[in-house]
């Protein structure tokens, strides 16, 4: 047992002694699936505290010819997996955590201090065999593997350490490139490789030297869903142990969704909600906003346009081919987005290929980013957002219009109002802070058609729900009477108070006032389906 070479499972045994432990061991049975097979490279990339390292210390505790942990998996979903017994502590494994390489060697050193340091381990154990003599790592595994017949299993954490913190190295990227390939790649002694990182692997520049891998990244993490953040029935069973909302904890941390699972949930931010039973920007607050600035204030074609349009409930259409996988190489707006999506500032549906704010506690992390220079203009509507509610909320349309054209003059170095799409995201823009209390809706489905906003409260508060309804060059009375022919109201099952409808018009020709509205007070009748 050592430190790189077959590690302990303490650290998988410190995980699932912690007061909250979700079980994901089900991942077993998919890296099970694969060894020793043409899928045996898997690169998962996922953001920051979103569980990888566990994942890896669980892998480790499994494999590891070091550890006797049948009873460490005692009552979970792998020992009810048909491939349980068969892999239990069966390999030799090597656990690399890419980090503390970067951190403890000399710059430029990194990959001779790996080597060094794992091969001293080899020769601890297998000095006999290896007779003593010191050779690179990939000839030191293929002599233990000619002589023992054992495969090793290597477990690499933090994989893209090298391209996130040496983003202008080049040569040295390369040159890491290669180290992996030649270590990993058709090697005889090679199980399974199992790397986790932020970014997924693909190419740097024209180099590609492990296109071996098959990624499993937040652009599409196929058969990994389930083990990328918390699903919807964990946080509930949450929630339920520990007395939280549901509702409240979904507005603040659900939104990352995948093609079988739609509702992902932020596993450190659950977490840590759950044990303070306190709302609050937990994720974010491990990196200063700084981080994300520097991104939306890239100047790209199109990006802020697109930005402020998710900021009002919008989601953008993006391509995310293009991206070369790294920090430094973005050529459009649409490998900003995606490198957000890698990052989990946005959320990404990869059925649609649109990108998306996930939730209220990404949403601050804009707002702050935001706050700092460049941004004067929408940050004025932002703060203007909660008198407009509360102007909505009181019925007093002439004020709502005449914010609505403060608001519009203020977006209009970014926003161009096109057609009723773009108004929506203007609007949704403007009612900002109404995301503090409500859930908001675009394109309601009713049965007869599609309501265009639908700001459905939270269970804690006590506030009516809003229906809006735009229209471009009609009437706001127009709108109003829409909600009322398509019966967009009833649409809210469940909801029982006091309904808001609000019709809002845009007339470009009227530069002194484009906006109209109106707003009228709808009570649902009591036991009305």
């Amino acid at each position: 047992m050592g430190f790189y070479l077959n590690p302990s499972d303490k650290g998988f045994w410190k995980s699932v002694r912690s007061e909250i432990y979700v079980d994901k061991t089900g991942l077993i049975a998919c890296t099970n699936k694969v060894i020793n097979t043409e899928e045996q490279y898997i690169c998962v990339s996922r953001p920051r505290r979103f569980g990888k390292s566990m994942a890896l210390k669980m892998l480790a505790a499994y494999y590891s010819r070091g550890c006797a942990s049948a009873d460490l998996f005692k009552g979970f979903q792998i020992e009810r997996d048909a491939t349980f017994r068969e892999h239990l502590n069966q390999y030799n494994v090597i656990f690399l955590n890419m980090q503390q390489f970067m951190v403890q060697a000399a710059h430029g050193q990194e990959i001779d201090y790996l080597e060094q340091e794992v091969v001293e381990e080899l020769l601890e154990e297998y000095g006999a065999l290896l007779n003593g003599q010191k050779r690179g790592l990939a000839a030191t595994l293929r002599k233990i593997y000619a002589k023992t017949e054992k495969q090793f299993i290597f477990l690499i954490d933090e994989w893209d350490c090298v391209m996130r913190e040496r983003q202008e190295a080049e040569t040295m990227q390369k040159q890491y490139l290669d180290f992996l390939r030649d270590l990993l790649k058709d090697q005889p002694y090679v199980a399974l490789a199992y790397m986790t990182g932020i970014l997924p692997v693909k190419k740097y520049g024209q180099h590609s030297a492990l296109n071996m891998f098959w990624e499993y990244s937040m652009t599409d993490p196929f058969d990994y869903e389930a083990y990328t953040g918390f699903t919807e029935n964990e946080v509930s069973g949450l929630c339920e142990r520990y007395g939280m909302d549901f509702a409240q904890i979904s507005n603040w941390y659900d939104g990352y969704q995948f093609r079988q699972f739609r509702h992902v949930y932020n596993p450190r931010s659950v977490v840590a909600a759950m044990k303070s039973h306190v709302l609050s920007n937990y994720w974010t607050s491990t990196e200063t906003y700084e981080a994300l600035k520097i991104y939306i204030d890239m100047d790209f074609d199109g990006l802020r346009s697109d930005i402020v349009q998710m900021l009002g409930g919008a989601r953008i259409r993006i391509n995310t081919f293009s991206f070369q996988n790294d920090m430094r190489n973005l050529q459009t707006k649409d490998d900003v987005l995606t490198l957000l999506v890698h990052l989990g500032y946005l959320g990404y549906d990869a059925e649609s290929r649109e990108a998306f704010i996930p939730n209220k506690e990404i949403l601050g992390e804009f707002e702050n980013a935001m706050s700092v220079n460049g941004w004067a203009n929408v940050m004025q509507i932002l703060k203007a957002s909660e008198q407009l509610l509360e102007d909505t909320l009181q019925g007093n349309a002439e004020r709502v219009a005449r914010a609505l054209d403060k608001a519009h003059t203020q977006a209009a170095s970014i926003l161009t109002y096109n057609d009723e799409n773009s108004l929506s995201c203007a609007i949704g823009l403007a009612y900002y802070s109404a995301r503090k209390e409500y859930r908001l809706i675009r394109e309601l489905p009713t049965g007869k058609g599609y309501a265009d906003i639908v700001f459905l409260p939270l269970p804690c508060v006590n506030k009516p729900a809003l229906v809006v309804e735009l229209k471009y060059h009609k009437t706001a009375h127009a709108a109003i009477q829409q909600i009322k022919d398509r019966q967009y109201t009833q649409a809210l099952e469940g909801y029982t108070g006091e309904l808001i409808m609000v019709g809002i018009n845009y007339d470009k020709d009227r530069t002194d006032k484009p906006h109209s509205c109106v707003i009228e007070r709808y009570r649902k009748p009591a036991g009305a389906l």
